[in-house]
């Protein structure tokens, strides 16, 4: 059954997302910070707004990109390399009035995996383990995730994505000709976009609401070599690395999407 889908944040992930949805006969209505981008979504067939979260509330026609949409996505990045003085969660408090007076039932929250710390002896990281980030970025998080599943208002699932890549964007780009990189023997958490895609239409089919999921590739090979091997297929200079500390790192169990939503991986760690 076809539905109307607002998705708060048109980006790498949030584009290609509405062009799936709107493949399955789904209405999607997208946001952008961007004016000149309006045209660009409006010729996918994306109803585009300008919206943009503030720290004082949204600025836009946050309303009209509300109104007759029975499911929310909110795909915002904190924003906090950029900025790290950015609050977040105050963008989010401000947004959920709207929220409750609008037509949304269900909400779905793309959060990160980074709400859990690194640590030595790289621990199994499950939906039962307690978010303990120690990061401005992933307390901020942590915290937004709690808001939104606290408000009864509407349902809201957590979905927190691993590492993206894709065929145009993958890790290794920023890491080649790095020196000295912590962390070398930690074990790898990346997740495929078009496996973020995926799993979230299957979210949406099987109306997963309320729920949490961690969503990473169920193989986690070791940074340094991983990275090495990616970058010499691409033709990069090899990082450099930091043998002489202590490694940290945690690896991603999704097996709750395997189980919870019947989903299998399609995409490897290949990085095309």
């Amino acid at each position: 059954m076809s539905k109307q889908i607002s998705i708060l944040g048109i980006g790498w992930l949030g584009l290609p997302l509405a062009k799936a949805l709107i493949a399955q006969s789904h209405k999607v209505k997208g946001s952008t910070t961007r004016k000149e981008k309006l045209n660009s979504l409006e010729n996918e067939n994306i109803q585009g707004f300008q919206i943009t979260l503030t720290e004082q509330g949204p600025n836009g026609d946050i309303v009209s990109f509300l109104e007759g949409s029975k499911i929310l996505i909110i795909n915002i990045p904190p924003g906090l390399r950029r900025n790290p003085e950015v609050i977040f969660v105050a963008k989010i408090r401000y947004l959920i009035p709207y929220i409750e007076k609008s037509d949304v039932q269900n909400v779905l929250f793309i959060s990160s995996t980074s709400v859990f710390a690194d640590a030595e002896g790289f621990p199994l990281i499950s939906e039962k383990t307690a978010p303990n980030a120690i990061s401005n970025a992933g307390k901020q998080l942590i915290e937004v995730e709690h808001i939104l599943q606290n408000t009864t208002t509407f349902k809201t699932t957590i979905l927190r994505f691993a590492g993206l890549f894709g065929t145009d964007r993958h890790p290794a780009h920023m890491l080649s000709r790095r020196s000295n990189i912590k962390n070398p023997k930690a074990p790898v958490n990346l997740i495929h976009l078009e496996d973020c895609i995926r799993i979230i239409k299957k979210i949406i089919k099987t109306k997963s609401w309320s729920e949490t999921f961690n969503a990473s590739y169920p193989d986690h090979p070791e940074k340094a070599a991983y990275y090495s091997t990616v970058c010499e297929q691409m033709g990069l200079p090899k990082p450099d690395y930091d043998f002489g500390t202590q490694s940290k790192g945690k690896i991603i169990n999704a097996h709750k999407i395997n189980k919870k939503l019947n989903y299998r991986f399609k995409m490897d760690l290949n990085f095309s």
